[in-house]
Parts: structure tokens; C-alpha cells; sequence
């Protein structure tokens, strides 16, 4: 679904991303894990058409150099953003809207509308409401129902436990195994790196740039320098 190969991301002198290179198949959950600074979010930027790279990057065999953003999302990768990034002037349902402009099967729209619903009760019972005023929680649900609505087969997904409640970020995660149950492949960057393991297929250790271990999400969550370095235990 998405091959990365040596991807370099550098800002200024600084390298962010040092030659990485990584595979992430179609109906998996992937997870990217490290500390602050380790390069994970510039990784997904890049991949979104948001920030410079060296390297090769290939969405369903095309390469996405050059590509604008608005393309990627329309070629089916669409990123939930850390910090959520939704609109807060605008009402729950126009922000999920907004995400449905390039959508061609207008036909299916007000289903996706439904799932979403479905998917986040909350969010239904506030369709009306500024987005700024919701909670914590309620604009972490409506920014990956806004992707959801983009139509992607594959979401990206950047620090969605940040500043949550621990019952919360239970539910968060419940709604990602779902959500790729039902056929979404997904790329997590997370630094709660227990509940990331816990839901991912495979899983990448990012430190200062670079890929230090790699591998299913239960062999990392048994490995003494994961359970050292990233697990508190």
C-alpha cells in the first residue's frame, strides 16, 4: 500500500529523518513509536505533502514526489493531524463536509455521514455545535471522522491519545481497531507506546531520525529495550 525508502527529512543543518525505510500493506495497522524529537511526525508530513524530503515515497505504486497535498488525500491517504486541526468556527457537520469536496461518488456522502455518526455518537448529538467548543476528546473523534468522510483507504494517524484522559484514550484506540477492521489501513505515530503495540500488526522504533527495531507489535511489546525505554517497565 505505502513504501517508503530512504527517506531523508532535514531542517536546515538539522536531520530529522536519516534514511528510513519502511512498508506498510494494505489492511494493516502500523505504528511508528519513539520519544519527542525522534522524527515520527515529520515522517507523516512528508508523506502527506506537507514538508521537503529526500528519499522515494510510493502510494499504491505511484510516487508521490511533486505531489500536492489536496492530491494525496484525493489519491486516498488522508492524515489526522496532531492537535486535531479542525476548524473551530465551524460547525461539526461543516467541518466533516469540508472533507468531502473532492469526492466524486456524491451519491455514497450522506451514508459516510451516518457511519461517522454511528462510529461517534457524541458527535451526532453536537452536528450543530462549533467545533471550537467541543471537548478534548469530542475534536479528536470529529478529526479522524473527517478523514473518515475524505474517503481514505488509508489514514494516517499522528499522536491521537495527546492530552486525553486515560478512559478516553481507551476508546480512541477501540475505534481504530474498527475502524481498520472495517477495511481502513492505518500508519499510527504514538507515544503511548503500549496501547499503540497493542492494536498494531507491525511496528517501527524510531530514535533520533532513524529505525533501531522493528517488528510485530507483540514481539515489540515483549522486548526488554522497548519495555525499558518505552514502557516504564
Amino acid at each position: 500500500m505505502l513504501t517508503v525508502q530512504n527517506l531523508t527529512i532535514a531542517y536546515g543543518n538539522i536531520k530529522a529523518v536519516d534514511d528510513i525505510s519502511f512498508a506498510v500493506r494494505e489492511g494493516e495497522i502500523v505504528t511508528l513509536i519513539g520519544a519527542n524529537g525522534a522524527g515520527k511526525s515529520s515522517t507523516l508530513r512528508a508523506l502527506s505533502g506537507l514538508t521537503p524530503y529526500n528519499g522515494q515515497i510510493c502510494y499504491q505504486g505511484r510516487d508521490l514526489r511533486s505531489t500536492p497535498a489536496h492530491k494525496i488525500v484525493a489519491l486516498g491517504m488522508a492524515q489526522v493531524p496532531e492537535g486535531r486541526g479542525i476548524f473551530g468556527n465551524l460547525t461539526v457537520f461543516e467541518n466533516l463536509k469540508l472533507a468531502t469536496w473532492q469526492r466524486q461518488d456524491k451519491k455514497e456522502i450522506a451514508g459516510d455521514y451516518e457511519r461517522v455518526f454511528a462510529l461517534f455518537p457524541q458527535l451526532q448529538k453536537r452536528r450543530k455545535q462549533p467545533g471550537g467548543t467541543l471537548s478534548g476528546g469530542e475534536q479528536q473523534m470529529l478529526a479522524v471522522g473527517r478523514a473518515l468522510m475524505s474517503k481514505a483507504k488509508t489514514m494516517l494517524l499522528d499522536e491521537p491519545s495527546m492530552g486525553l484522559a486515560p478512559l478516553l484514550v481507551r476508546d480512541i484506540f477501540r475505534i481504530i481497531a474498527e475502524i481498520n477492521r472495517a477495511g481502513t489501513t492505518i500508519l499510527l505515530v504514538e507515544q503511548n507506546a503500549h496501547m499503540a503495540l497493542s492494536i498494531a500488526s507491525r511496528a517501527y522504533v524510531l530514535e533520533t531520525g532513524r529505525i533501531i527495531l522493528s517488528g510485530t507489535g507483540p514481539e515489540l511489546l515483549g522486548d526488554p529495550r522497548v519495555k525499558e525505554a518505552y514502557l516504564g517497565c
